[in-house]
């Protein structure tokens, strides 16, 4: 049963740091997509110009003293207030125009949509970004004991019930516990290809450690799941 969600509806979120060379782009994809209806939250750390940039563009902006993606991106789900909430990065490579028709697969009835960046080949993800994130893919599926194709894409759909309803314990592997929680019980969920640019600004994330940080998460959180 359509329960026809607007753009009135939907918060849109994310977690920034020191992102003032494409936070302007995004923030107006998001206005311009949406006409200007939905929320948007930022969640933000940064030493620069990421929070004044954010507020022009009206932006609700939440600062904090930086301590990780997951405490970031968890702070800004949860203070979202409209029923349906988008998480994306703030480094304009992923695309809002998917924003409507996520809307519309929640709409149908899928708790989560995530965006799978891997389906059309990200060619513009680092080689070895890329390699790490078919892996972290391929362990999720076999831990979880079911498919999944993205485990760290930044943009999805959520219904906010759910995310009230579920503990979430990651940092630097939210991302992925974002979406194995709701897939192993079985919530509605949908992977849909998404394209993926290349990214604005200087990237946070050292691959290695933050590889392995990932990596464990998964492990955790798919062992946890497995044996509740």
């Amino acid at each position: 049963m359509t329960e026809g969600f607007t753009f009135d509806d939907v918060s849109v979120v994310m977690g920034t740091y020191n992102e003032e060379a494409a936070i302007g782009q995004v923030l107006a994809d998001v206005d311009r997509v949406t006409d200007g209806r939905a929320e948007v939250v930022c969640v933000d750390g940064s030493s620069d110009r990421t929070p004044d940039i954010a507020r022009e563009h009206g932006a609700c902006v939440v600062e904090q003293e930086p301590q990780g993606y997951g405490v970031a991106v968890r702070t800004a789900l949860l203070a979202a207030d409209r029923p349906v909430v988008v998480t994306t990065d703030c480094d304009d490579t992923y695309p809002m125009e998917a924003l409507p028709r996520f809307l519309d697969y929640i709409n149908e009835g899928y708790d989560v949509v995530s965006g799978d960046r891997l389906y059309h080949g990200a060619e513009t993800m680092p080689r070895f970004n890329r390699l790490g994130n078919h892996a972290f893919a391929l362990l999720a599926s076999a831990l979880l004991g079911k498919r999944v194709h993205d485990t760290t894409t930044g943009m999805r759909a959520y219904r906010r019930e759910l995310i009230e309803q579920i503990e979430w314990t990651e940092n630097t592997g939210l991302s992925a516990e974002l979406l194995l929680r709701p897939r192993a019980r079985g919530y509605r969920v949908r992977e849909e290809p998404i394209e993926y640019a290349e990214r604005l600004g200087e990237t946070k994330l050292d691959p290695l450690t933050g590889g392995w940080e990932i990596a464990r998460s998964i492990v955790e959180v798919c062992l946890q799941e497995r044996f509740r």
